[in-house]
């Protein structure tokens, strides 16, 4: 992509959305700002109804689109920043993937309620932009959505039509050069259809030398509704990345460790400019139907089919065969190289089906019985080459780095050839007594085959248990309790051939929410979580990315969330957690999950004039020190822990608002990770940007 192509379209954007605004009188010019997050919206990702999250026995926390392009999200780990129980960009800034620790333990993520993730580095990120809002469960949610991670998952709600017209443009410069458009228009198309169209094109570097961070992405969707009871949604998205990896692995000798030589650059690339890449294409549709049967019965059917190819060419040194040391030379500047190159192809077909039925069973017995079946089927095939050289890694001579002209390491192989379907049935009642106690019982059996080179290698079944009660003892203050489980097979095989066997977990938990009004939410939770086949690295084996499985693992912890809006415009979210993760028999903390965080988040609106209103808020986010332990450090390395500032300033006037963004504004100089396998990882610097944006 070149800068041409972003101000042509900021351009014509902008061009007709002055068409548009004035062909459309809004009916509100403001923009109410969401400044907290969504504690008591609905959610989706926590029981696939409607019910209001104050009702569930279970921490769920709504992040709504305002909210986090207000904290400075560019990405979706971004937007967990200022959440309770997670370590968000757990390995820094990472080009390639989206991440977080939930509880100690990877979360999965799901769009709209369906998994869109299989496999390691077989599609690209999602786009922030086109989402409503991001959802966090904490906590166990296999009982409704299958094969899903232990400490919590992800759940990307996106954008929909709707029937007033509506939308914004914006242009955006920044730091490493940033230069995007963006669009989120929406509208009426007649009576009964709406549309929706959200564009962004980006060109960008990043913290890391000669890695880009450029992207297209189009998402054109459709509702149809021909009567109060019948919605249909068609959503399209086709998005094109081209970047890099940001992760270097750079040794942990010459980062957190003293050499002779100095500190390595934080913004070192290591690897061939024009060789390393990180391209991916990525094409999917959605559809989406409610259907109401009657005033207590409504039917949800939903569908995505993806396609995904992905390019992922790059290098990293050789840390790992000897951490302490790994350098060739007595100068320690001499260090192995390996090149690693695939090309992937995901597949991904899932849908997901419900009947939900309200009815009562007494004066003051409400219930909402949820009947569902849902369907996965995903194929991920990788094509991979190795290579293997040596560098001076304080002066690099790229020219000399073999760039296999063009293509895949020698000699190339057949890398991956994975295919999993997965098929469940789950059964779902919430009931409400008296408008006060909330009880939720479900149940889920699924069925799991897995294909590993045609080779069958996993064929299991598991039934996953739900029971949780929250009850509103006086006003204000509803205690609960909750037991939850996890089923998660995963994709691949140890690094010894074996396949992995699926992970299994349980947690129990209990807490109170306090929330005296409408403006005020507190909630207070401690958990206790056991897993076994947890995948963790394998310290054993030259590459970063083996694995094999731990026996027994488990998670305990507290966590304090807490948001509110006060008057004179003030609105406040802050947060604590500490959590113990270990795999049992171990006595040491889990590597890179730190025993506490904490964070603070506020926000002041000011009316400057009758027509113009000034926005300011500031956060500041702790994530204490980590130890990572190691056949090289058997008394472990130690991460820091670091404190990171991030502002923002915005001034609206009639249709038009100009804002500034600032994460890290300090520019703190920290490691996101540094493992005793051998390798560390850059924390994010500064980032930057201005955005103007036009709204009708």
């Amino acid at each position: 992509m070149k800068l041409a192509t972003c101000l042509l379209l900021a351009g014509s954007v902008f061009a007709s959305s002055t068409v548009l605004a004035r062909d459309s009188a809004p009916e509100d010019t403001d923009r109410e700002q969401i400044v907290v997050t969504g504690q008591r919206l609905q959610s989706e990702g926590a029981t696939k109804t409607d019910v209001p999250a104050v009702e569930v026995p279970q921490p769920v926390t709504v992040i709504p689109a305002e909210l986090f392009e207000a904290q400075g999200a560019v990405s979706v780990s971004d937007t967990l920043n200022y959440v309770a129980g997670v370590q968000a960009n757990p390995y820094g800034p990472d080009s390639r993937v989206d991440g977080g620790f939930v509880r100690g333990v990877n979360a999965l993520q799901f769009r709209d309620g369906m998994r869109d993730i299989f496999s390691y580095y077989a599609s690209i990120r999602a786009d922030p932009y086109n989402f409503s809002q991001v959802e966090l469960v904490r906590g166990p949610a296999s009982v409704l959505f299958g094969a899903g991670s232990l400490g919590g998952l992800i759940n990307l709600v996106s954008k929909q039509p709707e029937f007033t017209t509506s939308g914004e443009v914006s242009l955006r410069y920044g730091s490493h050069d940033r230069i995007e458009a963006l669009a989120d228009i929406t509208g009426p198309l007649g009576d009964t259809v709406a549309a929706r169209l959200v564009a962004r094109v980006r060109d960008s570097g990043t913290q890391t030398d000669f890695v880009a961070d450029d992207r297209v992405m189009i998402a054109p969707s459709f509702t149809w509704a021909p009567s109060m009871d019948t919605e249909l949604t068609l959503i399209g998205l086709y998005q094109e990345d081209d970047s890099g990896s940001t992760s270097q692995f750079l040794p942990l000798v010459g980062t957190i460790l003293p050499n002779p030589s100095g500190q390595l650059r934080s913004d070192l690339f290591i690897g061939k400019p024009g060789w390393d890449r990180y391209d991916g294409r990525l094409a999917q549709g959605t559809v989406l139907l409610r259907q109401n049967f009657a005033d207590n019965v409504k039917l949800n059917m939903r569908g995505r089919y993806i396609d995904s190819d992905l390019t992922y060419f790059t290098h990293y040194p050789n840390s790992y065969s000897n951490p302490a040391n790994p350098y060739l030379d007595p100068d320690q500047r001499i260090i192995g190289l390996y090149s690693d190159g695939s090309f992937a192809r995901m597949e991904i077909a899932s849908t997901d089906n419900n009947l939900q039925f309200d009815f009562t069973t007494g004066p003051s017995i409400e219930h909402v019985l949820l009947a569902g079946v849902d369907y996965s089927w995903n194929h991920v095939r990788k094509r991979g080459g190795f290579g293997y050289e040596t560098i001076d890694i304080y002066d690099i001579d790229y020219d000399a780095i073999n760039g296999w002209n063009g293509g895949l390491p020698q000699p190339e192989y057949d890398a991956e050839d994975i295919e999993q379907r997965q098929l469940g049935f789950y059964l779902q009642d919430q009931i409400r007594f008296a408008d006060r106690v909330s009880v939720v019982l479900g149940v889920r059996r699924d069925q799991v085959k897995s294909d590993n080179f045609g080779t069958r290698e996993v064929d299991t079944g598991a039934t996953s248990f739900r029971a949780g009660v929250i009850g509103e003892i006086v006003r204000g203050l509803s205690p609960f309790v909750s037991y939850t489980e996890s089923f998660e097979p995963i994709a691949g095989t140890a690094s010894d051939g074996t396949a992995f066997v699926p992970q299994r977990g349980r947690q129990y938990e209990a807490g109170i929410k306090v929330h005296p009004s409408d403006a005020i939410m507190v909630t207070v939770t401690a958990y206790d979580i056991r897993q076994t086949g947890r995948p963790i690295s394998d310290d054993s084996t030259p590459d970063p990315t083996d694995r094999i499985q731990a026996g027994e693992a488990f998670s305990r912890g507290f966590e304090i969330e807490g948001t509110a809006s006060l008057p004179g415009g003030f609105s406040v979210i802050g947060n604590v957690s500490r959590n113990k993760a270990q795999v049992v028999g171990t006595g040491v903390q889990l590597d890179n999950v730190p025993r506490f965080n904490a964070s603070l988040w506020g926000t002041r609106r000011f009316a400057v004039s009758e027509e113009m209103m000034l926005m300011l808020g500031g956060g500041v986010r702790h994530s204490g020190r980590s130890r990572s332990f190691g056949p090289a450090f058997p008394d472990g390395i130690v991460t820091p822990s670091y404190t990171l500032v991030d502002v923002v300033a915005e001034l609206s006037w009639n249709e038009w608002s100009l804002a500034l963004n600032a994460t890290n504004l300090l520019g703190t100089d920290y490691y996101a990770a540094c493992l005793a396998r051998g390798d560390c990882f850059q924390g994010a610097e500064r980032n930057v940007y201005a955005t103007v944006t036009r709204r009708f």
